[in-house]
């Protein structure tokens, strides 16, 4: 929602007026300096819309701000030419309105158009998210990543690196639609205070690694994709791509990082197909590339990947994790019920390359239970398991 600076007014104002952290509202106008506000500037306020009300007979701007609980001068901000003595029946105002609920419907066959509109709606209410793209897949769609919060410690989460995993994906947007709630209301979460969690963290998200591939498990090929006759062939002659966990060019994303890559390239499919083909070298797909220049050029704390399926946290690889990753899980455990486990023997994932080339806590998380893709009726328990890692992937 937009206001319009007035003689005398500024950010503190705003705060108190519209009861909206001051951080937030100074994160929200990145390209204005406070100390130095102009009359007629543009203030984005997070948190809040504005919807059209006619006035009608009877009707004060007093008795509508207080019909409403609130301050009679938002009225006045958000409309900034309004003459008090003059209201007419029938006039049309601006009214705002504090946002309470979610924006993030993720019980839907959630695909990249959906997420990308999320994103869009998001960004729009909550002007203090940053939305980037890191790169772009095979087919050409941005892969957005999401920043927020502003504390020294840079904390990443993403998801959807396999296409029938795409829950995840609806999974940690609805976490970030709760986060931005939580802080523009200035409510807990589970008793939390997230606030301080938003000055302390700067939380990277980059919400579906893998688009191209989430939209073939969810939408099938469109009969006029160059990769139409490619994509059935290594499905085996068949349409339905519910196994279907690689990019577009058969390679498996999770298989694609140079912590002994030889190692898992020697044991699995040595062809394009559904899953587990780790492609001719480390690195050579366009998603894999983008994830790994984002690490590289972030200077992450701690990583946490999610997939599905199994309810377990592995935090190990090859016993070059640090101490504190073992705190770490235990405290993601205790949040969530799932089990901590070490190591596997498993190469070549996001989260393993993390933990070789920085000897920095990295996770992969497992939501759930049962047969990928795992079903909606899920959603609600998932996210309730995963909330709690999600918050202690901030505090920890």
């Amino acid at each position: 929602m937009n206001v319009y600076v007035r003689s005398g007014d500024s950010l503190w104002y705003y705060s108190q007026l519209f009861k909206v952290p001051f951080r937030l509202i100074i994160d929200s106008n990145r390209n204005i300096d406070p100390q130095t506000l102009s009359i007629g500037a543009r203030i984005q306020i997070p948190g809040y819309v504005t919807t059209s009300y006619q006035i009608k007979s009877g009707d004060s701007l007093w008795s509508i701000a207080s019909s409403r609980n609130l301050p009679l001068d938002t009225l006045f901000l958000v409309n900034p030419t309004l003459n008090p003595a003059f209201l007419r029946i029938g006039q049309s105002i601006n009214i705002p309105i504090r946002v309470t609920w979610r924006i993030v419907n993720g019980k839907q066959n959630y695909d990249y158009s959906t997420l990308m509109n999320d994103m869009r709606q998001l960004q729009t209410v909550y002007p203090f998210l940053r939305i980037s793209s890191i790169g772009n897949s095979v087919e050409g769609r941005e892969i957005p990543e999401v920043l927020i919060g502003d504390g020294e410690k840079r904390v990443h989460y993403n998801a959807s690196f396999h296409a029938n995993e795409w829950i995840t994906t609806p999974i940690i947007l609805t976490f970030l639609n709760d986060y931005a709630l939580s802080l523009t209301n200035q409510t807990p979460i589970r008793g939390l205070n997230t606030l301080p969690l938003y000055s302390q963290a700067s939380l990277s998200i980059v919400p579906m690694v893998n688009p191209d591939g989430v939209d073939l498990v969810l939408n099938g090929l469109p009969e006029e994709s160059p990769w139409r006759d490619r994509v059935i062939e290594w499905n085996n002659g068949s349409s339905d791509f519910s196994g279907w966990k690689a990019n577009i060019r058969g390679v498996d994303l999770n298989d694609q990082f140079p912590a002994e890559w030889e190692l898992e390239r020697a044991r699995n499919p040595q062809v394009p197909g559904p899953r587990d083909y780790g492609g001719e070298s480390p690195l050579s797909e366009p998603e894999a590339i983008a994830m790994a220049d984002l690490t590289r050029n972030s200077d992450f704390a701690r990583v946490l990947a999610f997939h599905t399926q199994g309810e377990v946290i592995y935090w190990g690889f090859e016993n070059l994790e640090p101490p504190e990753s073992e705190a770490m899980v235990t405290e993601f455990s205790r949040v969530s019920g799932y089990e901590p486990v070490q190591t596997i023997d498993s190469y070549a994932g996001y989260k393993d390359w993390f933990i070789q080339d920085w000897r920095r806590p990295g996770f992969t998380v497992e939501l759930g239970t049962g047969i990928n893709p795992l079903p909606l009726s899920q959603f609600d328990e998932i996210y309730e398991e995963a909330l709690g890692i999600f918050l202690a992937g901030l505090y920890v």
